[in-house]
């Protein structure tokens, strides 16, 4: 996959920060469903439900065919999406957020391999996230709220503030 210095797919953020990866691969986990923030065409912002994929080192966001989102995401790729917070105020793990543009993958066969693996109901538009940003906001220690920020090209940067 092609980047350039201020996007990176999944493997190279995974390379770049793999404890961060981890991270916030496993906070995605937690939960099935997450909230994807997209542009509609007058430019105002559209949240919706979204379940996500990491597979063969790759972010992936699938979705029915012609729904708002993915036609959100043909105009202006790009999007903000948001693990799923969880029941109640504890944030467990964090509160984890990935910014970035979405490719839509035409290919019949990177489609078929995602489709056996995942199983989604057919026909589909499949899109790879390229990453811009992630970051995970947490609370240490009952004292410090903890900022992680990543960004392609830089180191894991932790902001502490009491």
């Amino acid at each position: 996959m092609t980047t350039s210095r201020t996007t990176a797919g999944w493997a190279e953020f995974a390379a770049a920060a793999p404890e961060f990866a981890k991270t916030v691969e496993a906070r995605f986990g937690a939960f099935t469903h997450h909230v994807l923030a997209t542009l509609r065409k007058d430019g105002s912002p559209r949240t919706t439900g979204l379940e996500v994929r990491f597979l063969n080192g790759e972010l992936w966001l699938g979705m029915m065919p012609r729904s708002l989102k993915a036609l959100d995401l043909r105009r202006d790729p790009r999007f903000a999406l948001q693990a799923n917070p969880g029941e109640g105020q504890s944030m467990g793990g964090g509160d984890v957020r990935i910014a970035g543009r979405a490719v839509e993958v035409e290919d019949a066969a990177t489609k078929a391999a995602y489709a056996e693996e995942v199983e989604p109901p057919e026909p589909f538009h499949l899109f790879r996230a390229v990453l811009t940003e992630v970051v995970r906001t947490s609370v240490e220690d009952e004292k410090y709220l903890v900022v992680q920020v990543w960004k392609p090209g830089e180191p894991v940067r932790t902001i502490r503030r009491t």
